[in-house]
């Protein structure tokens, strides 16, 4: 590349998840400087870099840094591929009340529903696929006591707080990483942030990709 990066340089790369190139921030680079892994500053998904935006490519040929195409998939792969959706910012299974519209020039406009979203979405959620077994699950605390009534919620409300603080602890990562601080403290405040992912990583079985999962002291 032209110039070399460090941690919290901004490259711009393509972004499967916003699919087209966005600017990103560098949370890790090799000794020579060439990004090596990146986040989105627009949807916060993070990734391997890819070699720069796609914008300019042959069309139909790969983006810089992608795999060759693939061979055709089959009808089973594909099947596959629709399981391992990621679950959506919101769902009708987390409503809490009947509905609520307003109308608009669109037409008319769910109110509980668009509050959750763009809450979630100012609040750092980003599409992350579940674990197939949780799909349409519930989670239940239920107290010891059989006369007391248990607390159930849809497994899509409790996920995405995970997803949330996952997203809040990398980001809070990436700044220290970027922070002009005595390197003695970065690293003693580094520290109390593995020791996060690791008291975290029980949640790991919520998700179905490997790179999404909290990493304590013992990960990459």
């Amino acid at each position: 590349m032209a110039r070399s990066y460090r941690a919290g340089d901004s490259v711009e790369d393509f972004c499967r998840a916003c699919k087209m190139d966005r600017m990103h921030t560098v949370i890790a680079s090799d000794h020579e400087g060439r990004p090596l892994r990146v986040v989105c500053g627009y949807c916060d998904s993070e990734h391997n870099f890819r070699g720069g935006p796609r914008t300019g490519t042959e069309a139909g040929g790969p983006a810089p840094g992608d795999r060759e195409p693939a061979a055709p998939r089959t009808a089973r792969a594909e099947r596959g591929e629709r399981d391992r959706e990621h679950f959506p910012i919101v769902s009708e299974r987390e409503r809490t009340g009947p509905p609520m519209s307003l109308q608009s020039e669109t037409g008319d406009v769910d109110i509980e529903m668009l509050l959750r979203r763009v809450i979630r979405e100012e609040t750092g959620i980003t599409a992350v696929v579940p674990a197939e077994k949780w799909r349409g699950g519930t989670m239940a605390l239920r107290p010891a006591n059989a006369q007391l009534q248990e607390k159930t919620w849809p497994i899509e409300t409790f996920f995405h707080k995970v997803v949330m603080l996952r997203n809040r602890l990398r980001t809070l990562e990436q700044q220290l990483n970027a922070a002009d601080v005595p390197e003695d403290l970065k690293i003693k405040l580094q520290g109390y942030i593995t020791g996060c992912y690791g008291s975290l990583t029980s949640f790991n079985v919520l998700f179905a990709e490997e790179s999404d999962q909290f990493k304590g002291s013992g990960g990459d």
